[in-house]
């Protein structure tokens, strides 16, 4: 007796119960997908220089109240955290004043974080059970054996499945990683923070500041984070310099913060292929359905 029908079942019953917070999950993680792709895009080497970095510290934190710093290449924008009325102001880089209205694609990214780690309502809870429901489905599918293959909806299905087979298991799988705060490295040894102006220029002694991401305090360390030309890389920051801050490799790969631009464009293919996955198995099931009815009206 096989089970393959069981399987069928089971697999296709698991994907209309999660359908919905599946679907927002895809689509948020395919925007977030695109944030490696539009910064490491807009980086201008040699842009933004030690001298105009201290010059706008200077002048919208001249108390050295600052806590964070923040880059984004895409706007050309410099955000400087724990200043201002807002609690953090906006620098426009060409002019040198507060900057307007972010970009509409921007914003829309920056939703999308809270939506895909949260839903609504702070429901986290659903957002790791969705994501723990995709593996069950993956392997699901695994165990239903390699289909024939067909220009057809159930072929565009099933190929897709087994071509990306491995990205398509270790983009939830990291994610869970990422939950659960598995690094696979040693933590950094904890170290008190440093002026952001002083931070700025241990940073600017042996990287190029266009390069950089942005600078903050976590988990008792002073972090920065620059683009290498290959992809993003941690520092402690301390009184006594740079060190390399240990990889936080789930991270790395569900963010597709590696290999340059590349490492967002895999992201973005395996957002669309769950897209896809999606699209064509709810496909399959109406037509299913559709088809039984009819069978029982006649």
């Amino acid at each position: 007796m096989t089970l393959k029908p069981y399987l069928l079942r089971f697999h296709r019953w698991l994907s209309l119960a999660f359908a919905l917070p599946l679907a927002v999950v895809i689509v948020t993680g395919l925007l977030l997908s695109l944030q490696p792709i539009m910064q490491t895009a807009s980086i201008a080497p040699g842009s933004l220089t030690l001298e105009k970095t201290e010059a706008l510290l200077a002048q919208y934190d001249p108390q050295g109240a600052a806590r964070s710093l923040r880059l984004d290449s895409f706007q050309n924008q410099l955000s400087i955290g724990g200043v201002g009325p807002k609690g953090s102001i906006d620098v426009d880089l060409t002019s040198g004043q507060e900057a307007g209205a972010k970009h509409w694609l921007s914003e829309l990214v920056r939703a999308s974080r809270g939506v895909h780690e949260h839903l609504i309502f702070d429901l986290e809870w659903l957002v790791s059970a969705s994501t723990a429901a995709m593996l069950v489905l993956i392997a699901l599918g695994v165990l239903m054996g390699w289909p024939r293959l067909a220009n057809s909806v159930s072929g565009w299905h099933k190929g897709t499945a087994w071509v990306l087979l491995p990205l398509l298991v270790l983009s939830p799988l990291t994610g869970l990683f990422l939950v659960a705060g598995f690094t696979f490295s040693a933590p950094a040894p904890r170290t008190p923070s440093i002026p952001i102006v002083q931070a700025v220029r241990l940073i600017a002694a042996s990287h190029d500041l266009s390069r950089l991401e942005l600078i903050r305090a976590r988990g008792g360390r002073q972090i920065a984070r620059l683009d290498d030309g290959f992809g993003q890389r941690a520092f402690v920051v301390s009184d006594k310099g740079l060190a390399p801050a240990p990889s936080n490799w789930p991270r790395t790969f569900h963010e597709g913060t590696f290999w340059g631009i590349w490492g967002g464009i895999m992201n973005l293919v395996v957002s669309l292929a769950f897209l896809l996955l999606m699209g064509t198995g709810l496909l399959i099931w109406a037509r299913r359905f559709f088809r039984r009815r009819q069978k029982r009206v006649r």
